[in-house]
């Protein structure tokens, strides 16, 4: 949206405490305001919410768009301070366990329009929270970045690098999986090692598997995951490879991407990047992958948390041969560049936030009559 916002003569200013996307938004000609707005310190929150209003006010800013709880809240009352519009994006499904749980999930619901990032999100936040009203409430997909997720940009070269990194010898035989998720319990990897055992038992030396995510501190899990390797004698099968940057080379370098999530994904761009790639899918059939993945035309959907069903879909998709896996890939990329993509994410947003500037002169221009506010 930086990138967007610029070049329809904005300016995007990026509250954040910063992260490996700095040199992208550089490019993207926004400005990093650095914050450490990720905090759940209320004092903390309070302060940067003065702050961000002082912002508001010094640079004259329209609009204020919230992605995440914790800055949010900050977001928020800076924007209800300066009076300016509040847009907030929908990205998750938040757990609320109690009552202060969900008051705090709630800021994602307080935007004076707030964008589901599919339609399972709409309905999610419709049922959820009473804050949200139908009428304010406008489903964006997430988009994927076409030009940078090509299969015409990557080489045999490439391709052959990422594979002799993860060790697949060349012209085997082996199918290649990857499972492209930040490695935490709900994303179902310990499934997918479950499968792969089972798979390896019928199949020996069908497939191999990678891991590529960040495990953002979880250390403990990567130790359960190592140990479900072991044990189930799939040290030469499975690998974690751990972050992966360049996330169109690993997909091309793959014969089908995995989403066995336990919990629902709020939409899961990765199937979506996948399928970009024109590598087929293989995902839990919950939340956004059931709008995203066409059961048996661009991957196939399975229930979630059941490792013997998510083996036999591998095979399932194994047995399709190389030929029909790619016919289901390509199916899958034109899918993706019909609804998918980042300009359509873009003009979508830059039409949201047109919407609320419209409605702001509106309401000035009544204050000047002195019409009544509807």
């Amino acid at each position: 949206m930086a990138e967007a916002i610029s070049r329809a003569g904005g300016l995007a200013l990026i509250a954040s405490a910063g992260g490996r996307l700095e040199p992208d938004l550089e490019a993207s000609a926004g400005e990093l305001i650095r914050l450490p707005v990720q905090t759940k310190n209320p004092i903390t929150a309070i302060h940067n919410a003065w702050r961000l209003a002082r912002v508001i006010k010094e640079r004259g800013v329209n609009i204020v768009h919230a992605r995440s709880r914790a800055p949010a809240w900050s977001a928020y009352l800076a924007a209800r301070l300066s009076g300016v519009p509040f847009v907030t994006t929908f990205h998750g499904i938040y757990n609320a366990r109690s009552a202060l749980k969900r008051f705090y999930n709630s800021v994602m619901a307080r935007g004076d329009i707030v964008i589901a990032n599919s339609e399972y999100t709409r309905e999610h936040v419709l049922e959820n929270y009473a804050e949200a009203k139908p009428d304010r409430i406008v489903t964006i997909p997430r988009g994927v970045d076409l030009a940078v997720f090509n299969p015409d940009r990557i080489s045999n070269d490439d391709i052959a690098a990422i594979r002799a990194l993860w060790r697949v010898p060349p012209g085997g035989k082996e199918i290649v999986l990857i499972a492209p998720a930040r490695l935490t319990r709900w994303k179902g990897q310990l499934v997918l090692i479950e499968a792969m055992a089972m798979l390896q038992k019928r199949r020996p030396g069908a497939a191999k598997l990678i891991f590529a995510g960040d495990a953002q501190g979880r250390q403990s899990y990567v130790e359960d995951m190592t140990s479900a390797i072991e044990q189930a004698g799939l040290r030469d099968v499975v690998a974690i490879a751990g972050h992966l940057r360049q996330m169109p080379e690993a997909f091309a370098a793959s014969d089908i991407a995995l989403f066995p999530v336990i919990e629902p994904e709020a939409f899961g761009r990765g199937a979506v990047e996948a399928q970009a790639m024109g590598v087929p899918v293989i995902a839990s059939n919950l939340g956004g992958f059931t709008e995203t993945v066409i059961e048996n035309e661009t991957g196939f959907l399975t229930p979630p948390g059941v490792a013997a069903a998510l083996a036999v879909m591998i095979e399932r998709m194994i047995d399709l041969g190389a030929e029909k896996r790619v016919e289901m890939g390509g199916k899958g990329r034109a899918r993706v560049q019909k609804l998918y993509s980042k300009t359509a994410l873009q003009t979508a947003t830059l039409a949201v936030y047109q919407r609320l500037l419209d409605e702001a002169d509106d309401r000035r221009s009544a204050n000047a009559r002195g019409a009544p506010v509807l």
